[in-house]
């Protein structure tokens, strides 16, 4: 699959997913800004997501909102999706992005051990590994685990109250959910830990509890990847075969859109198939997707990753 050679036509098709009709098939992908002092959401805010809006994007993700519980995330700056004030902020930029036409989703984001936590509190994970080998929190009990789960349903409940047309849950990039996904995250020896299809329990229970906040029209997407802010080079699934494992009791839990994050949205995911990572799991799931990575970049690019990590390489 070469980038110049894809046909782009359809983009600009409407596109219905449950109770949502999309104008096009563009999605503006999550980006975190750190942007909200205080975790509220401000009138700059608003203006932004309204801009996006204003240009004709099908539909909004949000950057990554911090779930209502007490670690979810370090960053003073990132919005959180609880609490009255937050709340009252993204009101107003749902507003602001519904009266200019346009579809907005939030992302759900709980970090896990991808930061290290300040002020007091305590980062975990399923094994309290930072990434394979290095400890850097606490494995999370089984009180810890609900406390989560519950609290990404109130934060998708917030998300419906306030008049969102959907949520998207992030399970990429090496934070909780995909620190459960990953081998070398998860070391767990309970029912959370173990095969593939036995380390999706956790984020099968996170959709099972949002499904059941939001109802049963209510869209709800899925962000996962294969690579982790602690390793561009890890795999969730180096098969077909492996990938439909994963892939079945997340769809089957609820999930009506899966956003798959690549580095390069062009790169075929396995051998012997033009198919990049959507491809394979709109073909293994039947569920639309989204596919993302590198999407118009072409230049060498200096990223500095949450972590901390810098790395300079030739996107494209």
């Amino acid at each position: 699959m070469k980038a110049e050679s894809l046909k782009t036509e359809a983009l600009f098709t409407s596109f219905t997913l449950r109770n949502l009709t999309l104008a096009n098939r563009i999605v503006m992908a999550p980006m975190t800004r750190s942007f909200s002092p205080a975790g509220i959401p401000g009138p700059d805010v608003a203006r932004y997501y309204r801009y996006r809006a204003e240009g004709g994007v099908g539909l909004i993700v949000t950057e990554g909102t911090y779930i209502a519980h007490p670690s979810s995330g370090f960053d003073p700056r990132v919005p959180r999706l609880y609490g009255d004030e937050a709340l009252t902020g993204w009101s107003e930029v749902v507003r602001q992005v519904h009266d200019a036409g346009g579809k907005i989703f939030p992302q759900l984001w709980h970090v896990g051990m991808a930061y290290d936590p300040t002020d007091g509190m305590r980062a975990f994970g399923p094994s309290g590994l930072k990434k394979p080998g290095e400890p850097g929190g606490e494995p999370m009990s089984q009180a810890d685990i609900d406390a989560v789960i519950q609290a990404y349903g109130v934060a998708a409940a917030n998300a419906k109250r306030l008049g969102f047309d959907g949520v998207e849950i992030h399970g990429a990039h090496g934070y909780l959910i995909d620190q459960f996904f990953w081998e070398g995250t998860n070391q767990r020896t309970d029912r959370y830990g173990g095969d593939m299809v036995s380390r999706t329990r956790f984020a099968v229970e996170v959709i099972g509890e949002v499904r059941r906040q939001v109802g049963p029209d209510f869209p709800l997407a899925l962000r996962f990847s294969q690579w982790k802010l602690q390793g561009f080079d890890a795999k969730l699934a180096r098969t077909p075969v492996e990938l439909g494992a994963f892939l079945e009791p997340l769809r089957n839990a609820g999930v009506d859109l899966f956003h798959c994050s690549t580095r390069r949205f062009w790169e075929p995911e396995f051998p012997d198939s033009n198919l990049n990572l959507a491809g394979w799991t709109k073909k293994l799931t039947g569920k639309p997707t989204i596919t993302v990575g590198s999407v118009t970049l072409n230049e060498d690019l200096t990223c500095i990753s949450h972590t901390g990590l810098v790395s300079r390489e030739k996107w494209g």
